[in-house]
């Protein structure tokens, strides 16, 4: 079991910027993927964006490409997600993930997929 812990939430104006962190245990270096997703008010929970732990490959929704960076560091063992140009429909719990199997044909996006779960970050984002 990859233990996950997020930080970096917080409270920003639209069109800021917020950088979230995601500190893992060592056991993420067998998992395939690492991902970032989000859950509003009353809705699901959804895929933001997942990079491949070896290689680096990223996949994005379409509702962050462009503007949302996913990157990892194997030293220090850590997910990070980059936000810029926030929106307030950005507004979510974030939860940092792994994913359950060591390959993949491609980058998974359904949470159904990971396994391990942090306890989530709030970001707000004010209009």
């Amino acid at each position: 079991q990859v233990q996950l812990v997020e930080s970096g939430g917080g409270l920003v104006q639209a069109g800021g910027s917020l950088r979230l962190s995601c500190a893992a245990s060592g056991s993420i270096l067998s998992s395939y993927a690492a991902g970032w997703f989000r859950q509003a008010p009353g809705k699901e929970r959804e895929f933001v964006a997942a990079i491949q732990w070896r290689a680096g490959n990223t996949r994005y929704s379409d509702s962050v490409k462009g503007r949302f960076t996913i990157s990892r560091d194997s030293g220090k063992i850590t997910v990070s997600l980059q936000m810029n140009s926030l929106k307030p429909e950005d507004t979510a719990v974030y939860f940092c993930a792994a994913a359950r199997s060591t390959w993949y044909a491609v980058l998974p996006t359904a949470a159904a997929d990971f396994g391990s779960w942090g306890q989530g970050t709030q970001v707000t984002v004010s209009s």
